[in-house]
């Protein structure tokens, strides 16, 4: 358990300084874990904390809804069609928004019997 003031020090470099939890911890000798704990304590989502509005925002929903009608449609492909809306960024960094937005595949549970013998 750490003092009041410690965590009172976390949650002001966190939020008045927009400092990461890593740089945090360093910055103070303690763990990492330990700022992400007063954080999550004081009701800070786990890594929305940080994160800037990207110039992807926009075509998120279209990327989404494209996604659920075509769930094996290629990032290249989207990203033709999400440049012809506008789209500024470049393909490399295209790619990742789409691999965290592409539908995952619905897990499919493994029979448990027993093999035949050979």
């Amino acid at each position: 358990m750490i003092p009041a003031e410690q965590e009172t020090r976390i949650l002001r470099l966190f939020h008045a300084e927009r400092w990461k939890a890593g740089t945090i911890a360093k910055q103070l000798h303690v763990h990492h874990s330990t700022v992400r704990r007063v954080l999550a304590q004081a009701g800070q989502p786990e890594g929305l904390a940080s994160m800037r509005p990207s110039i992807a925002d926009p075509f998120v929903p279209f990327i989404v809804a494209t996604l659920e009608k075509f769930p094996d449609l290629c990032a290249s492909r989207l990203f033709d069609m999400v440049r012809e809306r506008g789209y500024p960024g470049r393909p490399d960094h295209f790619r990742s928004i789409v691999a965290r937005h592409r539908p995952r595949p619905t897990a499919e549970a493994l029979s448990s019997a027993p093999h035949a013998p050979r």
